[in-house]
């Protein structure tokens, strides 16, 4: 969950940079354009990404914190979201393919209805379900 966070402050960092000529004139180009002006919208979209599916990827973690869930697949399951996390970030705000972005959000989707599986089999296996 911490390697999310920074994912998510680093990206408040991006946008405060790319929106910096606009709002305070600081980097502006030669003919006071905003050289950032086509990637701000692509860091701010993907920004308000990471309050949408990641709210189930929390759940999921705190709910198997909470429940002293020491599970291997979970772990795994987790970083293989937090990869996937990474690389839809990168896809949506370098690039303009929407169909790989698609692929890589499927990842982090598979990675978190994993954990789910993984939360409620536990859960079920030790009684609390």
């Amino acid at each position: 969950m911490a390697v999310h966070v920074a994912l998510t402050a680093l990206l408040y960092v991006l946008l405060t940079i790319a929106r910096a000529p606009k709002v305070w004139g600081i980097g502006k180009g030669p003919d006071g354009s905003n050289p950032w002006a086509t990637v701000e919208p692509r860091i701010s979209a993907n920004l308000s990404n990471q309050f949408e599916w990641p709210v189930f990827f929390y759940a999921a973690c705190l709910l198997l914190i909470q429940n002293q869930l020491a599970v291997a697949a979970a772990a795994w399951l987790a970083w293989i979201f937090i990869v996937g996390r990474v690389a839809h970030s990168c896809v949506q705000i370098l690039t303009t393919n929407i169909r790989l972005r698609g692929l890589v959000f499927t990842i982090n989707f598979l990675a978190t209805l994993g954990m789910w599986a993984v939360v409620v089999l536990s859960l079920h296996a030790k009684g609390t379900a």
